[in-house]
């Protein structure tokens, strides 16, 4: 998969309120399916395995099995990818533009 796959299927995958949902839950603690299926009480377990699998394909959810079990791991590192790929870039600029008109702004108009 390409890097503009993956940032695809990152940003696919953060394109819904429910996957939102999930992963501001997963951020706490891995929780099982079940226990995520309880948290989405709204929608049927059907529907959060579909949610689960666009997570996991964007390597967003890392799945570990234990018995009987699926334990749900959030993976923060393509998160992390795009804001250094494109907020941090644009914060930067941001924050140096903000920075210039305080001080053009506090600095006080020479003799006219």
């Amino acid at each position: 998969m390409s890097i503009a796959d993956q940032f695809d299927a990152v940003f696919k995958a953060l394109g819904h309120a429910t996957r939102r949902s999930i992963l501001d839950t997963l951020r706490d603690q891995p929780l099982t399916t079940g226990a995520l299926c309880d948290l989405c009480a709204d929608i049927d377990r059907c529907t959060v395995m579909q949610h689960l699998k666009v997570l996991e394909t964007a390597d967003l959810v890392n799945v570990e099995r234990r018995g009987r079990e699926r334990w749900n791991h959030l993976n923060p590192l393509p998160i992390h990818d795009i804001h250094e790929r494109w907020i941090g870039p644009h914060a930067a600029y941001a924050v140096n533009m903000l920075s210039r008109l305080k001080h053009k702004l506090e600095t006080p108009p020479t003799g006219r």
